[in-house]
């Protein structure tokens, strides 16, 4: 799967310098999908000098000649559509539809940025010097790095790429390790825009080889992260010796109200496929289900029988509705956190196990949670995984604050009828993002991003190709 690529240094893919290999494994069947090459320090050494090269000339190229080129980037991932829903599949176990429609977010992402890069405008300020202007001007930032994480291995990749190319930046992606392949494909289909050498490269590979030497340099002027908050807080810390723009998207721990007047229906058909995409290993999704004390029984009932009704199995299969964990360290803590979450009081109504009916693989049935505290570990964390935890409450205010009561701020939600109590909900919650009686935040023209422990910046919108840029002010009197 992975010897047509490797790393991709100066245009070109090669090999690890010493020949360093490590397996990627399949979630489903736990047996290697192939080695991709492991980056040594000297490698990731080598792709900042040529993202140096790459990026004196990429800079030079106007607006309209980098949005020619990623134009071009989109219609080749588009020629490649099929291989590389098959690719990301077979990675994270995903079922193949949800592949698809992710690799069609990631050419959104080229296609609109290709548009933004015709419009990076600059302004004009009246001076208070006679016969003088203020000019402000918008400069590419630098080498950007791209740092990403598995459960959204193409995504993810075009969030950060995208913007970085349409500002005139060259980037490093750095995947993880467990999903490389994806990006392999996502680096050989900007081949197609015919990028001077070194523009966009791809190194993988452990903390030591790839994300230090980036971090330690200073040609790098700005990292970007998808990845947990911790290892977000320490990102910040290393950015601060070469002092580097930083944006990064980290966890979240989403609430979702239901409230009394809520079309109870409408409600459970969204939020069940919604959960348990991915397995539950979305940083947006629902993770506590605040429900109206009126329509709890009802909701918990519905949940759990749509949640007992997914088909689980390999994302490859077409008739798939949820596949596996990443890893079995994933599966083994999600098993603690409904263990522990048994043991404090919840009422385990659905799932709670792994899956018995497969002899290998990361599966863990679909699970949902009821009576559940404040402060058990499956509210208070991110659970990262196939759990509904369910509480009733009883009144707006309570919701509200219950909601409000953590330090993430990634993603929120809220299902109501009525106006009033929608715009107090997108007013009151702390979150980068709200929707009201949707899920659907994440799209090219719209910006993507938390507060909090969840993160800073935005990726998308008009809004994701300003963290690729520096503004310059020229005072010019004659």
């Amino acid at each position: 799967m992975y010897a047509n690529y490797g790393l991709f240094i100066d245009g070109k893919w090669r090999k690890a310098s010493d020949g360093g290999t490590v397996p990627v494994m399949s979630p489903v069947t736990e047996k290697p999908l192939g080695e991709a090459p492991v980056a040594t320090r000297a490698d990731t050494e080598e792709a900042i000098d040529s993202a140096s090269r790459g990026f004196s000339s990429w800079k030079s190229k106007g607006g309209f000649e980098r949005a020619s080129a990623l134009h071009a980037i989109a219609d080749e991932m588009i020629r490649r559509k099929d291989e590389a829903a098959r690719m990301i599949s077979s990675e994270t176990g995903k079922p193949v539809a949800q592949s698809e429609r992710e690799w069609g977010l990631a050419v959104d992402q080229f296609r609109w940025y290709a548009e933004e890069a015709r419009r990076i405008y600059g302004r004009v300020i009246e001076s208070r010097v006679p016969g003088g202007r203020f000019e402000v001007l918008h400069e590419p930032v630098g080498i950007a790095a791209a740092f990403t994480a598995w459960n959204f291995p193409a995504a993810l990749v075009a969030r950060k790429v995208a913007p970085a190319l349409g500002a005139g930046c060259s980037t490093i992606v750095r995947p993880s390790s467990q999903t490389p392949g994806t990006a392999m494909l996502m680096v050989d289909c900007i081949r197609a825009g015919n990028l001077p050498a070194g523009t966009v490269s791809l190194v993988v590979g452990p903390t030591s080889t790839t994300y230090a030497p980036i971090m330690a340099s200073p040609a790098v002027r700005k990292v970007s992260l998808t990845g947990s908050t911790r290892v977000g807080q320490q990102m910040i810390r290393d950015a601060a010796d070469t002092v580097k723009k930083v944006s990064m998207e980290l966890g979240g721990n989403a609430p979702l109200i239901v409230f009394d007047d809520a079309d109870l229906d409408a409600a459970l058909s969204v939020s069940v496929p919604t959960k348990y995409a991915n397995a539950g290993q979305v940083c947006v999704t629902p993770d506590r289900f605040f429900v109206h004390e009126s329509l709890h029984d009802a909701f918990v009932e519905g949940f759990m029988q749509r949640a007992n009704a997914l088909k689980l199995g390999d994302g490859l299969d077409p008739s798939v509705q949820m596949g596996p964990l990443i890893n079995a360290g994933r599966l083994s803590e999600i098993e603690d956190i409904v263990s522990d979450a048994v043991k404090a009081g919840a009422k385990l109504v659905a799932g709670g196990r792994r899956a018995a009916a497969f002899n290998a693989g990361h599966f863990h049935e679909p699970t949902v949670l009821t009576d559940v505290a404040d402060d058990m570990r499956v509210f208070a964390e991110e659970n990262f995984g196939p759990i509904a935890a369910i509480t009733r409450f009883s009144s707006d205010d309570e919701a509200l604050e219950r909601a409000n009561a953590s330090p993430m701020g990634l993603s929120a939600y809220a299902f109501t009828s009525s106006p009033k109590r929608a715009r107090r909900a997108v007013a009151e919650m702390k979150a980068g993002m709200v929707g009201i009686n949707s899920f659907a935040l994440a799209a090219s023209e719209a910006p993507f991003g938390g507060t909090n422990y969840s993160g800073m910046g935005r990726e998308g919108g008009s809004e994701g190709i300003g963290d690729y840029l520096d503004t310059k002010l020229a005072q010019i009197v004659f």
